[in-house]
């Protein structure tokens, strides 16, 4: 059923590289995805991200409107040939789950990475989102239990 609304609205979905205009839309999903008051600041995020030769944004859009977004780096490795790539953030619209758009542009990112001979993709996911760890262990992704951080905030 997704392919066949491919064939019917050609024009208004598919990916592409996110872009200024998007802010809105990137952060009512960001919200969805418990980070709300981005407003603030997205902009600026997001005009670095997109400037930068090593990191990415692109968007789903469907009926012309942003439902999901990918936000990603690739990254060079120092004690191993070639690089990985690291997602981080992806959210899709609760409105458009289920409807085969985070599984588009995992692929789409996934041909990205490989064509940069990446050797891996990484990607955090918080405990509480249960659905999406489902959804990475779907697409072929293995939990790696450690992952540390030091917190610069006071």
């Amino acid at each position: 059923m997704f392919l066949a609304l491919l064939i019917i609205y050609p024009k208004k979905m598919g990916i592409r590289k996110a872009t200024l205009d998007d802010q809105p839309s990137i952060s009512n999903l960001l919200t969805q995805l418990g980070y709300p008051g981005t407003e603030a600041f997205l902009p600026e995020n997001l005009v670095q991200m997109l400037s930068q030769p090593w990191s990415d944004v692109l968007v789903y859009v469907l009926k012309d409107k942003v439902v999901g977004v990918i936000a990603f780096d690739f990254l060079t490795q120092l004690a191993v040939k070639g690089s990985f790539a690291r997602i981080s953030c992806f959210a899709v619209d609760e409105d458009a789950r289920d409807k085969g758009v985070g599984k588009l542009l995992e692929e789409h990112f996934t041909n990205l990475a490989r064509e940069k001979k990446c050797d891996r993709i990484e990607v955090h996911c918080h405990l509480r989102r249960v659905g999406a760890h489902r959804f990475y262990e779907r697409q072929g992704y293995h939990e790696s239990p450690k992952y540390f951080f030091k917190s610069l905030i006071d």
